[in-house]
């Protein structure tokens, strides 16, 4: 018999262990302490989440294998060998839930072709717990990941997202590596027409959460949430 392929979810920033029973349920730290195999995104990150969640055996005792951007595809398979010959293994993120905004996606998507059980846990999502406290249209919405870097590109990229926002009456969702998040800030004010509503959601589930939803005319009166180098997501949703 095959293994099964838990989706383990992880914190959204450091902490230690309290902050991790702060949002993964008891069982789904249970789960994770029990395996004795995992996939990760780094070797080394990955042995400090299993740290904070404890482990039932020692962590050197521990398969981890990465995965990550670099990972050829033809590796995929590999990853997969240990639980096709029965051992259950663990995919874990760098931050909140893995295979979503990861490149964990295309681990599931084989495990299924290979009839291998898939069980997704419960935990932190930063894009579903943003659109949960924006206030936006939460029955119909749209993840894009990163917008363009060049700001030209940047500036016609949320134009259309906007224009597909008022079309569809959908909220539109997208990140940023952090210190481009003022700059992303900057070009969707400029950009976006004044009623545009914005919500900006920063540190979610960490000490320094803030998060604001205003129009695009609001939001150049207020001052802005200080971004520096703080995970955050931004959503529109124009009227």
């Amino acid at each position: 018999m095959t293994g099964t392929l838990y989706l383990i979810p992880n914190t959204l920033g450091d902490g230690d262990a309290d902050a991790l029973a702060a949002v993964l349920p008891a069982p789904v730290s249970a789960r994770a302490a029990s395996l004795a195999y995992y996939i990760g995104e780094n070797a080394k990150t990955t042995r400090a989440f299993l740290k904070r969640t404890g482990t039932e055996r020692p962590i050197q005792e521990i398969e981890i294998r990465e995965l990550n951007v670099n990972t050829p595809a033809g590796e995929i398979d590999r990853l997969l060998a240990p639980i096709l010959a029965g051992t259950d293994g663990g995919l874990v993120s760098e931050a909140g839930c893995p295979a979503v905004a990861d490149p964990g996606a295309l681990l599931v998507r084989r495990a299924h072709e290979k009839g291998i059980k898939v069980v997704p846990l419960v935990g932190p999502s930063s894009i579903l717990l943003a659109l949960m406290a924006s206030g936006l249209n939460g029955q119909s919405f749209a993840f894009h990941g990163y917008l363009p870097v060049d700001a030209g590109e940047r500036a016609k990229r949320l134009r259309e997202l906007e224009q597909q926002s008022r079309k569809a009456k959908q909220t539109q969702i997208f990140i940023e590596t952090p210190y481009r998040n003022r700059a992303l800030l900057d070009t969707l004010l400029a950009t976006c027409a004044p009623s545009t509503l914005v919500c900006v959601a920063v540190d979610l589930t960490l000490p320094g959460e803030t998060i604001a939803s205003r129009n695009v005319s609001d939001w150049k009166k207020a001052q802005a949430p200080d971004l520096q180098k703080r995970p955050a997501i931004f959503l529109i949703l124009a009227n």
